[in-house]
């Protein structure tokens, strides 16, 4: 039984989740107490619960009676299956959030996964799943024979609505091996480790912006556009920005933008060089801020010369655990990263190696 303290590091909600994606995947029972103590209003949040209750059959998970605000969980887990997954989370919790327990135990179920959530597509202190879609899952797509997410509402605080579905086909199996070291080994053998090291060549930007079709006639995501445009031209590359109007239940949007490198004139589809950042379309923001703010975000990822933005850094430790030897090289190690390192290392018999702005993941001998 693996005993863990939601109040480590910044005593935030992704320590659980961490827990619950690893747990899943290894087999190995846990308990947490002082869940999200670092918060506000500590506790289960509804995409906490959610993916709770998604795992319990996902993977035959038992756990104690949870609910919202509830501080402590005790999930025993099973083994991992295939199928089709309707998951609500019934407000504007976040889609992605959710998805962060449940992608890694799907990668290696015995055959072919769909989830298809309700929620929050973006909001306050979270990737947005046009991050997952646009920087995360090119890193993630390695494991699997296919993943996709295609967004299928937008979905803004606070009424959320949105709906997003996921499909994932395994290319490692866990029901094929008779441990979950032999497994590992495999996987060891099979995929190309992490290498994010050096940041390369930029060549182009991209974005994003969805915004609600309440605010087309002010051109809202037009001028966000051009403000992004006036401040990123000094890189002298392509820049490419769509903008997405959408029916939504509550107004709202966001601005993701994505920076791509390539090394040696080409691009490393196992290890592909995304800096992303992002900015929420909010009430008592201009257009022109929100374009502003998130161009300045990206180039100091940009010129910090790292070849992964804090965000991603966050999401890699988990696929790091697994594939020993692997580094990353980031603008700042975040408090985030530090707490999904000590939960990894709890689970597998890993350690990570922190040097400057460099992470690297190595087998605990």
């Amino acid at each position: 039984m693996i005993q863990l303290d939601g109040s480590y590091g910044e005593g935030g909600g992704s320590l659980t989740r961490v827990a619950l994606a690893l747990s899943s995947l290894t087999g190995k029972e846990f308990t947490v107490n002082n869940i999200r103590a670092g918060r506000p209003n500590p506790g289960l949040k509804a995409q906490h619960l959610h993916a709770i209750k998604a795992l319990t059959q996902l993977c035959n998970a038992e756990t104690n009676d949870v609910d919202i605000g509830s501080t402590e969980l005790h999930f025993k887990p099973g083994k991992i299956k295939s199928g089709k997954y309707d998951i609500d989370i019934g407000t504007a919790g976040s889609i992605t959030l959710l998805l962060q327990a449940l992608i890694l135990p799907s990668l290696f179920a015995p055959s072919k996964v769909t989830l298809h959530i309700k929620g929050g597509t973006c909001g306050k202190w979270q990737a947005s799943v046009d991050y997952l879609q646009n920087v995360l899952l090119p890193h993630v797509a390695k494991f699997a024979e296919k993943i996709e997410l295609k967004v299928l509402k937008r979905g803004y605080y606070p009424k959320g609505g949105g709906e997003v579905q996921v499909e994932i086909s395994p290319k490692i199996k866990l029901n094929n091996f008779d441990t979950v070291q032999q497994f590992l080994e495999e996987i060891e053998l099979k995929v190309p480790k992490i290498d994010l090291v050096t940041q390369g060549n930029l060549e182009q930007i991209k974005g994003i912006v969805n915004v609600s079709s309440e605010l087309e006639t002010k051109k809202v995501g037009e001028r966000i556009t051009q403000s992004t445009e006036r401040e990123l031209k000094k890189y002298e590359v392509p820049i490419q920005i769509r903008v997405d109007y959408a029916k939504t239940q509550s107004v709202g949007g966001e601005l993701l933008l994505w920076a791509l490198y390539s090394t040696n004139d080409s691009i490393d589809f196992d290890n592909p060089t995304r800096l992303g950042s992002s900015a929420l379309i909010e009430k008592g923001k201009t257009s022109e801020e929100i374009g502003k703010e998130a161009a300045r975000d990206l180039q100091k990822e940009i010129d910090s010369g790292a070849s992964v933005d804090r965000n991603l850094a966050d999401q890699l430790i988990m696929f790091m655990g697994i594939l020993p030897g692997s580094q990353i090289n980031v603008r700042d190690v975040s408090n985030h990263a530090k707490t999904n390192m000590y939960i990894v290392e709890k689970f597998l018999n890993i350690g990570y190696k922190v040097e400057g702005t460099t992470i690297q993941s190595q087998k605990d001998l």
